[in-house]
């Protein structure tokens, strides 16, 4: 058995890109989500990126995409630079301003005093010397990063090197994994810069047996015993429910003990909700088959844990897809904000926000309100942020040079809002400890007590109607120059049905939708 990291790699190939195309042109003339009509070619191909999601760690990184002659890059990074032709990427200031969040810092919260906690397997080598890299990059007036690699069980990356491998844990997977882990320090970081932000790192990789899962669970209590009350833990790892089998409930009310523990002491834990929809990985065959149920991932479904869900920030552009370029965009002068699903590209697997009910755990009491959509079941995401891998994230990588292309990437996936949301709880936590107050803890009552106030009204509108908590998102459509359109409003891989659409208020595909940072940690500071 193994996990699954809840970011999608977009593996590097302009092959893969031209791939996607393809398929796109087929399934929009049908109407279709799910693309059809592949070529031999194409399907192999198409197998491959299969092959690989199942196989590596999901921290998703957007394709090459040359830049055609005379065009605008989507996305140019800092030095060194490296630019997308059609994927768009964004800086810590450009996400901070999005959400409000430079509201927040220009008020002198930085995350001063807090720590923030990233549990990945493996961790990464030169986690410490990329961040110093990108705190110069992105903030050279701060005080160099307060960061600490902790690999309690024993240093899993060391000595690794990667050669060829078609299993699931060792090496590759370690600079895979490396990835992941590079995503939540770095963006953590940005959301609390001046937090003490901890990797805590376990041998000896993905794997749920005697192990893997066990071994991540034993050094989360070892950070709660280590590190201050208030302590905000983000995991960007996750498994469908049903990995458990017929103790399913047992297994993970066992692990849950760990949570409680935490939030006894004033402890918050966040996990990302998945990027597989309504979807799971099935154990069997290197995770090569998918259960025939719809499934969603532990620990995010945990009523102890808040699931972060992921949207699609368009800032500036805006999608303008074409039947023969699904990423094709125009400038725009008005900001958006949609449901993450990027299917359309990826042809199903890891591209669309995860959410859904619970098979085993009942609706906490904080979720009475949802009893009508979640029929009283716990329901997930509890919220959302941006996890588009088209608008994903800049982060800096020199590990594996080997393996991995030094320097930026652009990363999405719903790993790519977790760590980030942990940041904003770290800001929240830093305000209520100047009011004298005590640390957040259990997160999800304080998120639907603000949520279902928003509820009569919901607020959909990308700058808010001034009084709103989370920004709702709802369904978009684009339309092409061609006349192609593209709606997003499901979070399934492939055929739409109901409860799944993103609707006007609390739904099953991003929760409340996304915070709006300074109302919500303001909000979140006034809490009793």
């Amino acid at each position: 058995m193994n996990t699954r990291v809840c970011s999608v790699v977009l593996l590097s190939s302009a092959v893969l890109l031209s791939s996607a195309v393809l398929l796109w042109t087929s399934a929009l003339a049908n109407g279709q989500t799910k693309p059809t009509g592949i070529s031999q070619a194409t399907s192999a191909s198409m197998a491959t990126v299969t092959q690989a999601e199942w196989t590596t760690p999901l921290a998703v990184e957007a394709l090459e995409s040359p830049v055609a002659p005379n065009a605008t890059p989507a996305c140019t990074s800092p030095a060194p630079v490296h630019t997308s032709g059609f994927f768009h990427c964004y800086t810590p200031a450009e996400i901070a301003a999005a959400y409000g969040v430079d509201k927040l810092h220009a008020a002198g919260l930085m995350g001063q005093g807090q720590t923030i906690v990233l549990v990945d397997s493996y961790g990464d080598p030169t986690a410490a010397q990329d961040l110093q890299f990108f705190h110069d990059t992105f903030f050279p007036s701060l005080p160099n990063p307060d960061f600490t690699q902790w690999t309690p069980l024993g240093n899993p990356a060391a000595n690794y090197t990667c050669t060829r491998s078609n299993g699931l844990s060792g090496p590759c997977s370690a600079a895979n994994w490396s990835v992941e882990a590079t995503l939540d320090v770095q963006w953590a970081y940005a959301m609390a810069p001046l937090a003490h932000i901890v990797l805590l790192a376990t041998p000896p990789a993905e794997t749920l047996g005697v192990q893997g899962l066990p071994n991540l669970f034993k050094a989360m209590q070892m950070a709660i015993d280590a590190y201050p009350p208030g302590t905000v833990f983000s995991q960007s790892f996750g498994l469908a429910e049903e990995t458990f089998g017929g103790a399913a409930l047992n297994q993970m009310l066992d692990f849950d003990q760990t949570y409680q523990n935490g939030i006894n002491k004033g402890d918050t834990f966040l996990a990302s909700s998945g990027d597989e929809g309504n979807g799971g990985a099935s154990k069997q065959h290197k995770e090569g088959t998918v259960f025939s149920t719809t499934a969603v991932g532990f620990p995010a479904v945990s009523p102890l844990v808040t699931a972060v869900g992921g949207t699609q920030l368009m800032l500036g552009w805006i999608l303008a897809p074409t039947s023969t370029n699904p990423l094709n965009f125009v400038p725009s002068a008005t900001n958006t904000e949609a449901l993450w699903n990027e299917c359309f590209i990826f042809g199903g697997g890891n591209c669309v926000t995860g959410g859904g009910t619970s098979n085993f755990f009942s609706a906490p009491s904080w979720q009475a309100s949802q009893l009508s959509v979640n029929g009283g079941l716990r329901s997930i995401p509890d919220l959302s942020w941006n996890a588009a891998v088209n608008g994903g994230v800049l982060i800096y990588t020199t590990q594996y040079p080997t393996v991995l292309r030094q320097g930026w990437h652009i990363e999405g996936g719903t790993s790519a809002a977790s760590p980030q949301m942990a940041g904003l709880v770290a800001l929240a936590n830093q305000a209520r400890t100047t009011a004298s107050k005590a640390p957040l803890g259990l997160l999800g009552p304080h998120i639907y007590a603000l949520g279902d106030a928003d509820a009569p009204a919901p607020d959909a509108s990308f700058d808010g109607n001034g009084t709103s908590f989370f920004r709702d998102i709802v369904p978009q459509t684009f339309t092409g120059p061609d006349g192609t359109t593209l709606t997003l409003d499901n979070n399934q891989w492939f055929d739409p049905a109901p409860p799944y659409f993103a609707t006007p208020g609390y739904d099953l595909t991003t929760g409340f939708g996304s915070p709006r940072a300074d109302r919500f940690v303001a909000a979140l500071a006034a809490q009793p």
